[in-house]
C-alpha cells in the first residue's frame, strides 16, 4: 500500500526544493502542485501560463483526485507539492486518507519575498489563514498533521528530515540531502516562471532568521500572519 504524503505549503518557501528532495529517494514518486488547474479555472487568476497548467491538469476536484492525488503509484511512497491557497471551495474529507504536513515560514520573510512578485499581497496570496483552517478541520476530525518550519528544516537538513521521516513512519535516506541541478521530469508547466533559483540548486540552502522591515501598508497583513503562523507553530 502507497503511503501518500500531502504537503500543504505557503508560497516562497522551500516547498520545490522539499520535492526535489523526496524526489531523490529511490522509493518515491513525486506530483507538483496537482490542485493548480482546479485553481485557475475556479478563480480566473491571472498567472503565468495561465491556459496552459489549465490544460495540463484536471479542471475538477474529482478528476484531481481520481487521476492525481489517489492514482496508482508505482512506488512506497507518494509525495504530493501543494499550495494553500488553492484549497478553494473544496470539500475536505479526502485529506483524511492523506498524511499530512504543513509547511510555514516566518510571515516578514514570506511577505518580503512575494511583495517583489505581486507588489499588494492579500492574506488569500500567502495562504496562512487557509493553511490554518485546514489544520482545524484536521484536529476536529482527529487526524494527525505534521508541522515544519522552513529556516527550522534549513537549519539542519539531515536532523530535521530525519525527523520529519520518523513521524512520518518511513526510512530516512541520505539521497534527500542532495540533488542534481537542473529540472525534474515531474515539475510542473509553470516551472521556468518559478524554479529558476531551484534548477539551480543540488542541496538545501542556508536559514535566513532575518526579519526584514515592511512597508506601512503591509502591517495590518503581517500582524494577521503572525497570528495564524504562532497557531501553526505552537504545533512543530
Amino acid at each position: 500500500m502507497t503511503k501518500r504524503i500531502n504537503l500543504i505549503s505557503g508560497p516562497r518557501n522551500i516547498s520545490t526544493a522539499l520535492m526535489y528532495s523526496f524526489a531523490n529517494r529511490e522509493d518515491t514518486k513525486v506530483v507538483d502542485e496537482p490542485m493548480y488547474a482546479y485553481f485557475l479555472n475556479l478563480t480566473g487568476d491571472d498567472h503565468p501560463a495561465k491556459e496552459e497548467i489549465i490544460d495540463s491538469q484536471p479542471k475538477t476536484m474529482s478528476g484531481v483526485k481520481k487521476e492525481l492525488l489517489f492514482n496508482k503509484v508505482d512506488k512506497p511512497i507518494y509525495f504530493i507539492k501543494g499550495m494553500a491557497k488553492h484549497y478553494v471551495d473544496i470539500d475536505l474529507s479526502f485529506l483524511l486518507d492523506l498524511d499530512n504536513v504543513f509547511l510555514i515560514r516566518d510571515p516578514s520573510q514570506l511577505i518580503h519575498s512575494f511583495q517583489k512578485v505581486i507588489p499588494n499581497p492579500v492574506m488569500s496570496d500567502l495562504g496562512l489563514k487557509l493553511e490554518w483552517e485546514i489544520f482545524s478541520f484536521l484536529l476536529e476530525q482527529g487526524k494527525e498533521a505534521i508541522v515544519i518550519d522552513s529556516n527550522i528544516i534549513l537549519s539542519n537538513p539531515r536532523k530535521e528530515l530525519d525527523k520529519l521521516c520518523e513521524k512520518l513512519e518511513i526510512p530516512f535516506s541520505d539521497k534527500m540531502l542532495k540533488w542534481d541541478a537542473g529540472p525534474i521530469p515531474e515539475d510542473g508547466i509553470w516551472a521556468p516562471y518559478w524554479y529558476a533559483k531551484v534548477h539551480q540548486s543540488t542541496q538545501f540552502g542556508k536559514p535566513n532568521f532575518n526579519q526584514p522591515k515592511l512597508a506601512s501598508s503591509l502591517q495590518v497583513l503581517l500582524n494577521e500572519s503572525y497570528v495564524y503562523y504562532n497557531k501553526l507553530k505552537e504545533f512543530i
